[in-house]
């Protein structure tokens, strides 16, 4: 069967449409005017970006994305509590795609409790209530995406908050550049026999252990495993470097490809400290030895932002066609809806 059959019969929801036009998501949220006056005086000393899933995802790709600009210290939280440090001098920004995510919505409560700065991203549901009962800045986002489907919007909105804020410079050009490459992208990803769809093929009947460099890149390494998981429904590990090379390399001395059939996908990126990238040579090497398939991800783009802007697009193109390819719904996610049920009862 051809692609364009095998989305027709895998994908009922139409996530191949949403994909295309991610762009316009892009759009829709740098055109946002976050309304943040009541914090223009306020004098912070960090930022806590909390969110689960694909709501957290946009935090992590900042981090990179604004790693020699970004003019505070940042963390992106994923839990139901705050660190100690927390308090008026910390900016919060509670993103929740849905509005109801428990664990954010307890951290939204206690960011309340402590006195910190707020800013909601949201489509609705209860954090929009609590923003409203609190008057605080709501960023209102698109509705009707599946969370990790919404980056356009998570990830355009937030950087635009902190333009608003003041903590970075302003970041128009790059990001009028990179809608147009999603669009571009968007329809060059569609065809038949592209190259996330020849990527995604490289990757069946293994299991991908995915590395990338920590405070540059590791963020396309979280999105492509967590992208992997649920769009896929294919287990992967993500590992980081220079890390990777003081105790995991260790375990690939008794590897054999029968105990897991594994894959590795390295991400990588000019802009590597030269150890880093003498490291990459030698770990190749000694993979290679086991037999184990290594694959690379990389940009040709000359700017470390562009990079990344397409390799998180094409990140994603990759998971999809690789459910599709192993006949997996990609907008399924029974196991989630199972646990948040449980959670509920």
């Amino acid at each position: 069967m051809t692609i364009a059959e095998l989305t027709k019969k895998h994908d009922p929801d139409n996530l191949f449409t949403v994909l295309t036009d991610t762009w316009k998501q892009a759009e829709y949220a740098w055109g946002l005017q976050p309304d943040v006056t009541s914090l223009a005086n306020r004098k912070f000393t960090n930022i806590i970006v909390s969110g689960l899933g694909g709501s957290a995802i946009s935090g992590n790709l900042v981090l990179n994305f604004l790693k020699d600009e970004l003019r505070l210290p940042m963390m992106v939280n994923r839990n139901y509590q705050l660190p100690k440090y927390a308090g008026a001098d910390t900016l919060l920004i509670a993103s929740s795609y849905s509005g109801n995510t428990e664990e954010t919505i307890s951290a939204l409560k206690q960011g309340l409790a402590a006195g910190c700065g707020i800013v909601c991203l949201s489509t609705g549901g209860t954090v929009k209530e609590i923003a409203a009962q609190n008057g605080l800045p709501f960023v209102q986002l698109q509705p009707g995406f599946q969370p990790r489907y919404a980056l356009g919007n998570s990830f355009f909105a937030l950087v635009k908050v902190f333009q608003s804020l003041g903590l970075v410079e302003s970041q128009e050009s790059v990001a009028v550049e990179m809608i147009a490459l999603w669009k571009a992208m968007g329809e060059e990803l569609a065809a038949e026999n592209n190259r996330a769809v020849q990527f995604a093929e490289k990757l069946l009947g293994t299991y991908p252990v995915i590395l990338s460099v920590a405070d540059v890149n590791e963020t396309l390494g979280m999105r492509l495993k967590a992208q992997l998981n649920e769009n896929s429904k294919l287990h992967a590990f993500t590992t980081l470097l220079p890390e990777h090379n003081h105790n995991e390399v260790v375990a690939w001395e008794s590897y054999r490809g029968e105990q897991g059939n594994l894959s590795t996908i390295i991400i990588q990126d000019p802009e590597y400290h030269p150890q880093v990238q003498r490291r990459i040579s030698i770990i190749t090497e000694l993979i290679s030895k086991t037999g184990c398939p290594i694959f690379t991800l990389s940009s040709s783009y000359t700017t470390h932002k562009m990079r990344l802007a397409e390799l998180v697009f094409l990140i994603d193109w990759i998971s999809y066609y690789a459910g599709i390819l192993r006949g997996q719904d990609p907008a399924e996610i029974d196991n989630i809806h199972y646990l948040k049920k449980k959670l509920s009862e």
